[in-house]
């Protein structure tokens, strides 16, 4: 009896081989599915009548009420601002619009529960529905200026030219050729508005505004329902799956793009004449509310509290606890995204855009959602690891990896593939080969992603407040007990520490923008 011998076909066919990178990624995309797969988790483990008890309730309904007023008045607001904005500054003779764009976009230095802390302080009786919008417009205006702005810089004029040539009036040009072209920055910038919305906790809180966040977290904190807390926590997943649903289908599938750089052409200019002054108020305006009364509440807090709000044993130990976890959680953040990045940039595929999709969800994901699956699982599963550092840090891996992910690809991309595959020729096994190829090269552009996810670690506040260890207090932490106790002056030393630190977000997205500018 002869030996059995593999077929011919079986000889030609190369062996696939899944490389190290791939088995990492692939890994780590199904940790990020933890959160989604718990909260299904829990709505099985529940069963359908106490399911039905905690969501169709009048509670529900109501946070769901105030969820779409909420969505519905904020990101129309935002949107019609920041494109106004954006075209006073990017296409008319606006006087000083260099200083305008940077004020327009400062406001994201400030974390929103301090925006909200600066209005309480101002108008205590300003909260409800009105308060909300009007802090989060304020709050979250720049996600939306900022793309459509470099869009606007990035047009092709020669669109505009010719509909100029056929007799179109101005406002027939913007609204027939210019504001078509801007439909994916706006839906991509309102659509991270909204996701804000929905996950954030202090802003509304100091408002007084009930939302889906408010709810999870003083259920946690109240009465530690873990099922209802989990249940508001599915139904906040299902309000960011239709939202996200909801800005594909706006978004739909029609491009505006060219083919090549084109010639080098100015931008077209509209002279706004007599109207400059007038025109001159909005920025002004949204400079002075935005930025104006945070910075001018806080100097009177600081004033009004003098040297005995420094209390330097909690302020240094809270600047030096949060420097330590946005250190660490950055380093580890950056590390986790690389193997994905790498993929996405080296070898795409249907797997890759898969593995892809379950990197960037979990950042669509509130922090709150993340945190309730994580005390959750400790607590049944893993109890030493509740409340423990391990476990708050892996938290902000999970929540930061898309901004980590953003910022190494376009590092990867840059990176030249030839040197890789000249390592491997010399000996190199693949992954140690792109370590010291493409892993260097994108430094800089890792260092930036991890300068992002240190400073959103930095003011992060829900889920620091659920799984922080006993003993941990952070910058926002401290800040947020402070205004609780409606010590106001108090928390002003650590409203200005979040600023500070988160300054260099602002300078990086600013010449991010400027860079798309010199393409």
């Amino acid at each position: 009896m002869s030996p059995a011998t593999p077929s011919a076909s079986t000889l030609l066919k190369p062996r696939r081989r899944v490389s190290l990178v791939t088995v990492l990624a692939t890994l780590i995309a199904l940790i990020s599915l933890m959160p989604l797969l718990f909260v299904v988790w829990v709505a099985f483990d529940s069963g359908w009548e106490k399911v039905s008890d905690l969501i169709f309730r009048p509670k529900v309904a109501g946070l769901l009420v105030n969820t779409a007023l909420l969505l519905v008045t904020t990101l129309p607001a935002s949107l019609v601002v920041a494109v106004a904005l954006a075209w006073l500054i990017e296409r008319t003779d606006l006087p000083g619009r260099r200083i305008w764009s940077w004020l327009v976009t400062a406001p994201l230095a400030v974390p929103a529960f301090v925006h909200s802390y600066a209005w309480n302080s101002v108008a205590p009786s300003f909260h409800g529905l009105g308060a909300a919008v009007t802090v989060s417009l304020f709050a979250y205006l720049p996600f939306v200026y900022l793309p459509v702005a470099a869009q606007l810089r990035g047009l092709d004029p020669s669109l505009e030219e010719t509909a100029a040539s056929l007799g179109k009036s101005p406002l027939e040009i913007f609204f027939l050729v210019v504001l078509p072209q801007l439909r994916f920055a706006m839906l991509g910038g309102a659509l991270l508005i909204g996701l804000h919305l929905l996950a954030e906790y202090g802003l509304f809180v100091l408002t007084r505004f009930d939302t889906f966040a408010t709810a999870i977290v003083d259920q946690f904190q109240s009465v530690y329902n873990g099922p209802a807390a989990n249940l508001l926590g599915g139904v906040l997943v299902l309000a960011c799956l239709v939202l996200l649903q909801f800005e594909s289908r706006l978004r739909g599938e029609e491009r505006y793009a060219r083919v090549g750089s084109g010639s080098t052409r100015n931008r077209i200019e509209r002279p706004l004449g007599g109207l400059r002054w007038i025109a001159i108020l909005l920025p002004l305006g949204f400079a002075a509310f935005a930025l104006g009364v945070p910075l001018v509440t806080l100097s009177r807090w600081l004033y009004l509290g003098g040297t005995a709000v420094w209390r330097m044993e909690f302020v240094s130990s809270a600047l030096i606890q949060t420097a330590l976890l946005a250190g660490i959680g950055a380093l580890l953040t950056t590390a986790a995204a690389f193997p994905m990045a790498w993929l996405s940039v080296r070898k795409p595929s249907r797997m890759q855009r898969a593995l892809e999709t379950a990197h960037y969800y979990v950042g669509a994901l509130p922090g709150v959602i993340v945190a309730l699956a994580l005390v959750t699982i400790t607590v049944r599963v893993a109890l030493p690891l509740y409340q423990t550092v391990f476990t708050l840090v892996f938290a902000y891996v999970l929540m930061f990896l898309p901004r980590a992910l953003v910022g190494l690809r376009a590092g990867i991309a840059q990176a030249p593939v030839e040197l890789e595959r000249a390592a491997s020729s010399l000996g190199k096994p693949p992954f140690w080969a792109i370590l010291h190829t493409t892993a260097r090269l994108a430094a800089p552009g890792a260092a930036a992603s991890a300068a992002l996810v240190a400073l959103g670690i930095a003011n992060e506040l829900t889920a620091t407040l659920m799984l922080a260890p006993n003993g941990t207090r952070t910058l926002a932490m401290r800040f947020w007990a402070y205004t609780a106790e409606l010590d106001f002056a108090g928390a002003a030393p650590y409203a200005l520490l979040m600023i500070i630190l988160s300054a260099p977000l602002v300078v990086l997205l600013r010449l991010e923008a400027s860079a798309r500018e010199t393409l």
